[in-house]
């Protein structure tokens, strides 16, 4: 189920990156999700490297796709007033048509679950002194870099969402539904030429950052489940190949428009497996046999078996409705 996950992830990948070579050179859909297959040169060029340089260029970037947003906040200032109201909880939203599926593909789309298992193995990679301390020194860094790369993901969303309520709803274009009609109309209704090419550059930028995570939860999974080790780039290349088979039947079959549904329904897969990446997290970090004094206390297994219920209810309701 976890390499189904990423799977799911890497589609959406190609479809971006895809889409994003449409934008920024003006080629054919299907010609651009071809030329993501050469993305696993980039892999491959990073055989025998260390983590904390994969960890750099990560980083780059998020920071990239953060900054390009950011910037393009700036072209279109959002509504405070609209923003804050819009963080308040209310359920009755979720009755709109499509609205519950696109809620559900934001928090696949957010907390991805493979990276569960992904930032699991990181803390192997840091340098800290044995004994209690070192491990007390390990968990306080893994819970930093996982809260920073949740706010991260969270603030992204969250700058999307503004973008799309300040530039197109809040000017009457709320039959705006494509990521392709969003950057068509974004520079005419700005009025600024600049945010079409920073809206293609994150969009790319996110492409390339999910393919390297992407890739070392697949490693991850594979030796630490099922005890497998393939070189790095192998990997990449069996997923890429795998994921351009069905993008490319989907954008040959239901055109340009079909990119779009294909994109919600990847993030969907991805809430859907969450639950299953939850539950054995929280019953290993709670269990004293295996955490010793380390095991989770009571109020954060409470509060993570919560998530999990919300979580598992939300994907068994939109289950439900598809057939109701």
């Amino acid at each position: 189920m976890a390499e189904i996950a990423i799977l799911a992830t890497d589609v959406p990948e190609v479809l971006g990156g895809a889409l994003a070579i449409k934008l920024l050179l003006g080629l054919p859909l299907w010609a651009g999700i071809l030329l993501t297959a050469f993305d696993m040169l980039l892999v491959v060029g990073l055989k025998g490297r260390g983590f904390r340089q994969v960890e750099a260029i990560v980083g780059a970037l998020v920071a990239t796709i953060a900054l390009c947003f950011l910037i393009e906040l700036i072209i279109v200032p959002p509504d405070g007033q609209a923003l804050v109201a819009g963080l308040v909880p209310d359920l009755g939203r979720l009755a709109q048509p499509g609205a519950l599926a696109v809620a559900i593909g934001i928090v696949g789309a957010t907390v991805m679950p493979h990276n569960l298992y992904l930032h699991s193995s990181i803390v192997q990679t840091r340098r800290v002194d044995g004994g209690r301390d070192g491990l007390r020194k390990a968990i306080r860094i893994a819970n930093l870099d996982s809260a920073v790369s949740l706010l991260l993901a969270m603030l992204v969303n969250a700058a999307i969402l503004t973008l799309a309520a300040g530039a197109f709803h809040a000017n009457g274009h709320q039959g705006v539904t494509g990521i392709d009609e969003a950057y068509r109309l974004l520079s005419p209704i700005t009025g600024a030429k600049e945010a079409a090419l920073f809206f293609g550059i994150a969009l790319f930028a996110s492409g390339q950052s999910s393919t390297f995570t992407g890739t070392i939860a697949g490693q991850v999974v594979l030796e630490g489940f099922l005890k497998l080790k393939i070189p790095c780039w192998q990997r990449r290349v069996i997923t890429r190949t795998i994921a351009i088979i069905p993008a490319l039947v989907g954008v040959l079959w239901f055109g340009d428009g079909g990119v779009g549904p294909m994109l919600v329904l990847s993030q969907i897969l991805l809430s859907l497996q969450l639950p299953f990446a939850i539950w054995p997290l929280i019953r290993s970090a709670s269990d004293k046999v295996i955490m010793g004094e380390l095991a989770a206390g009571a109020p954060p297994v409470i509060g993570a078996w919560a998530l999990f219920a919300i979580i598992s209810a939300a994907n068994l309701w939109l289950i439900v409705s598809l057939f109701t």
